[in-house]
């Protein structure tokens, strides 16, 4: 059964909740902890999916203003991002092949393939040029 969007139901939401451009830390904190409740609720509504697009948008937004990811060698930008997100080789290992392959790119011993890239953006939420 496909459930449809209420508008009243999602207006009552952004009464409640009333998202707004982030402007301070504080502000993303808090919309990113109301983002994770509504993102692991159980049986989300089609409005509260809409008020998490909304608000990842929003914090998307902030965080790129405040926390640009720096320009560099693909090889310092998946460290970056690696750093960042608290994620090992290991895992990486998972995304593109083998253990053996992350740590040479990481050393910069071998270059990051477009494919690999693209494992990489998926992984990491990113634009695949990032890596390449």
């Amino acid at each position: 059964m496909t459930r449809t969007f209420n508008p009243e139901s999602y207006g009552k939401l952004l009464a409640e909740y009333q998202p707004k451009t982030i402007i301070t830390e504080e502000e993303n904190e808090a919309a990113i902890r109301l983002a994770l409740t509504l993102e692991h609720r159980p049986n989300r509504t089609p409005e509260e999916d809409m008020l998490l697009e909304l608000l990842l948008t929003l914090i998307e937004k902030f965080e790129e203003t405040h926390y640009p990811i720096p320009q560099g060698a693909p090889n310092s930008m998946l460290i970056h991002l690696m750093d960042a997100k608290d994620v090992t080789t290991e895992a990486l290992a998972n995304v593109i092949g083998s253990l053996e392959v992350v740590r040479e790119i990481i050393n910069g011993d071998r270059t990051i393939s477009k494919t690999q890239a693209e494992a990489l953006a998926n992984h990491f939420n990113v634009d695949a040029s990032l890596f390449i």
